[in-house]
């Protein structure tokens, strides 16, 4: 089973995809599929967490970062931790995960509007293609808030 069965997976661009969870047998074959690091954003206490996910990532030499995100309470420090990820990681392939690809995708739109020039429609289209924030809150207030700013 490939990294792209996964839960709403979604390619952004060549070398970075999205994904919600990713089940032991994906996550043993990331190395194989040409990935060179991970982005976690589901909190290890999460009841769809996957045990010992480091270590099994780690073992195939790729590298690891894991920012859990509350998805009842997302914080600024929470993006700036991601942004800077995925600043350390460019270039590589990277599959960035979550439980379904909500938090993942509002943080990847979030990150294409302020540093890629997607406009703030492309941003919102993006997590629109995934879930519905409005469904969610704090998500559509915190998005919003984010796109707005630059801090």
């Amino acid at each position: 089973m490939s990294v792209t069965d996964a839960f709403n997976y979604k390619k952004v661009s060549e070398t970075i995809g999205t994904a919600g969870l990713l089940n032991r047998q994906q996550l043993e074959a990331l190395q194989q599929e040409g990935y060179q690091a991970v982005i976690n954003l589901l909190p290890d206490d999460s009841e769809y967490a996957q045990s010992g996910e480091r270590a099994c990532v780690e073992s195939q030499g790729l590298n690891y970062r894991y920012i859990p995100v509350d998805f009842n309470a997302p914080q600024k420090s929470d993006y700036h931790a991601f942004a800077a990820a995925l600043r350390a990681l460019q270039g590589q392939k990277l599959i960035v995960h979550c439980a379904a690809n909500y938090r993942v995708s509002a943080f990847y739109a979030i990150y294409a509007h302020r540093n890629l020039g997607w406009s703030e429609q492309e941003a919102r289209e993006h997590i629109a293609s995934i879930w519905n924030p409005v469904e969610h809150e704090p998500w559509e207030t915190y998005i919003s808030l984010m796109l707005k700013s630059s801090d």
